[in-house]
């Protein structure tokens, strides 16, 4: 679905992008399309598991080719033997061969470690892996910092930019670069395509903030806080610069990947990415997000003591100036004129972030009315209606955020009856995905969604498939889904501590939605029918450089693996199939997919 560049793939695209490449990983990945799963192998995430959580990888074996358990070795040392679990036959991929789960969640012991499966015919080694307490706070947390620093747009050009339609220039310095291959600033981008837009350059400020406030130890213990501080207070100043007089945020600066002669606040819409005056960011076009951001800033500059440029003031009068001005005009900012659940989330994510500093009435107010449509646009069956006609949410960045905005909001919430609505909601919605999940032979456990394909207006029978349709609102919006499935991770943990709780569990939460979670982040690190770790500088083999990606640096997340090409409707899948000039849609790293990750990572770590 859209993701970095995702939202920025103009006609124009096919003119190339010089690259910067920062050399990362060990050996280079030998793609496949389709990806070869008739040969023998062990798919594994090849970066780390925690020593408490659920750790499994998938074996393959060619028909005719058979095997009964598994070893896992420390160096030369065999420290555990399993039975593999033969699983029920898969084809959606390519058919020939059987596949097997390799269960070794009672491994805890700390240590770089192996699989190995023996067969009648030859034996079979996976990638290494680490196994450690706080596995990716650990490991990762420092280079996603960094990765921040270094995706900073400092170009000094952007301390006077025209906006788009107006002779008027203002100083809107400051903030992340989209993505590796673009560096436009977006708080959404293609907000024509209305249920598919996803928040961009905002959430990286509140995401590290949120992760700060739950592992602000771990940060201190590892010299980290005050970097992250750092980080936040910069994202914090941009969107302060971006907030216009009149309380509305712009929502794109834009020089079309270096290819227009101007550089413009601006906002843009279809497959040409023709430029309009329509810039001004609804709650769903990263309007809600970047209120929240403000207020988690606020908050932590207060607690470390970093300040900006701004103070930690500032930011909190910014914040509610902001959601004043679009309580009053968010529907006069939104493409369509109609409001809809991402509405709804990110603004139920704005008002809840100002009571919980401000303890205002009217917020909660505001975070009562946005629930109360949420839980209104959960069906029976469990998932979300999107908007008024039925169509079925889904997101091929943020499928997650509906639920983490419910489960930060029961937070603030004391109200029974609003409560238990709440909670039904959120446990309506994973029951649903883990059984989505297990409707069909899912040997890799990769989330499944519901969805409509809907194109000139018009929309098919609901349908489930593991990828985000090609076909829909906008044809241009789709792209690898790593912060989709990252996304998920972190819902599955926050809202299942609510629902699912279990306290002796992995992450504290029950062992199936444990394995849920677990699953869609070893897929990003390399547990996939391509043995990839998406995550640039961790794992065997890394994502190769594409000239229409752009810079490839550690810590940033490439967008990841799609559905066929050839089948519009998510089925089949594909990765890096080429040309180069397509080639961003599986490789580029976009901000948010790092974001996702450090989500994630919170979640797992807490």
């Amino acid at each position: 679905m859209t993701a970095a560049c995702v939202f920025s793939s103009f006609s124009k695209r096919v003119l190339l992008i010089l690259v910067v490449l920062i050399t990362a990983c060990s050996s280079k990945p030998q793609l496949s399309n389709p990806p070869k799963l008739t040969t023998a192998d062990i798919y594994v995430n090849q970066v780390a598991f925690d020593t408490r959580s659920p750790k499994q990888a998938v074996v393959v074996l060619p028909i005719g080719e058979t095997a009964t358990r598994f070893i896992v070795y420390q160096g030369s040392s065999m420290i555990y033997q399993g039975k593999l679990a033969y699983q029920p036959n898969f084809t959606e991929w390519g058919a020939g061969a059987h596949y097997y789960l390799a269960d070794f969640s009672q491994v805890k012991r700390r240590g770089e470690f192996h699989i190995v499966v023996n067969t009648p015919k030859q034996q079979l080694a996976s990638s290494t892996f680490i196994i450690k307490h706080n596995a990716y706070f650990a490991l990762t947390a420092k280079s996603l910092v960094n990765y921040f620093r270094a995706s900073r747009h400092t170009d000094p050009s952007d301390e006077s930019i025209r906006i788009n339609g107006t002779d008027r220039y203002v100083n809107v310095s400051g903030g992340w670069v989209n993505a590796g291959g673009d560096q436009g600033k977006h708080l959404s981008q293609h907000t024509d395509a209305n249920f598919l837009v996803p928040q961009q350059g905002a959430i990286a400020v509140w995401a590290m903030a949120k992760s700060y406030n739950s592992l602000n130890r771990l940060y201190q213990r590892k010299a980290l806080a005050q970097e992250l501080a750092e980080e936040v207070t910069w994202g914090a100043d941009y969107l302060h610069r971006i907030l216009d007089r009149e309380g509305y945020f712009y929502n794109n600066i834009d020089d079309q990947r270096g290819l227009a002669d101007e550089r413009v606040i601006t906002g843009y819409d279809g497959p040409e990415g023709d430029l309009n005056t329509n810039f001004q960011a609804a709650f769903r076009e990263g309007g809600g997000i970047a209120i929240a951001a403000l207020v988690r800033a606020h908050e932590l500059s207060n607690e470390t003591g970093v300040q900006g440029e701004f103070s930690a003031k500032q930011y909190l009068l910014d914040a509610e100036r902001a959601f004043a001005h679009l309580q009053k005009n968010n529907l006069h900012y939104v493409d369509n004129g109609e409001e809809n659940i991402i509405d709804d989330y990110t603004a139920l994510i704005a008002a809840t972030e100002l009571y919980r500093i401000t303890k205002k009435s009217k917020y909660l107010k505001a975070a009562r009315h946005r629930a109360h449509n949420l839980n209104n646009r959960m069906t029976s069956q469990g998932w979300f209606v999107s908007d008024d006609n039925d169509r079925p949410f889904y997101h091929g960045v943020e499928s997650g955020f509906p639920i983490i905005a419910l489960a930060d909001y029961l937070a603030i919430e004391k109200n029974r009856q609003m409560s238990a609505k709440t909670k039904r909601t959120i446990k309506l919605s994973l029951d649903y995905q883990l059984t989505l999940n297990s409707q069909v032979a899912n040997p890799f456990n990769l989330a499944r969604q519901t969805f409509k394909t809907c194109k000139d207006r018009q929309c098919s029978t609901q349908k489930q498939s593991f990828f985000t349709p090609q076909t829909n609102e906008n044809s241009d919006i789709w792209q690898g889904e790593s912060s989709r499935l990252t996304s998920l991770t972190a819902a599955a943990i926050w809202g299942g501590k609510i629902t699912h709780s279990d306290k002796l569990g992995a992450f504290g939460i029950n062992d199936e939605l444990a394995y849920f979670a677990q699953s869609q982040m070893d897929w990003v690190l390399g547990k996939n029918p391509y043995q990839v770790s998406m995550l640039y500088g961790f794992g065997v083999n890394n994502p190769p450089h594409a000239q229409s990606a752009g810079t490839m640096l550690n810590g940033g997340i490439s967008n990841g693996i799609t559905g066929a090409t050839s089948h519009p409707d998510g089925r089949g899948i594909t990765w890096a199939q080429g040309p180069d000039e397509n080639d961003w849609r599986w490789v580029e790293q976009w901000l948010q997919n790092s974001t996702w990750y450090l989500l994630a990572m919170t979640a797992m770590t807490e």
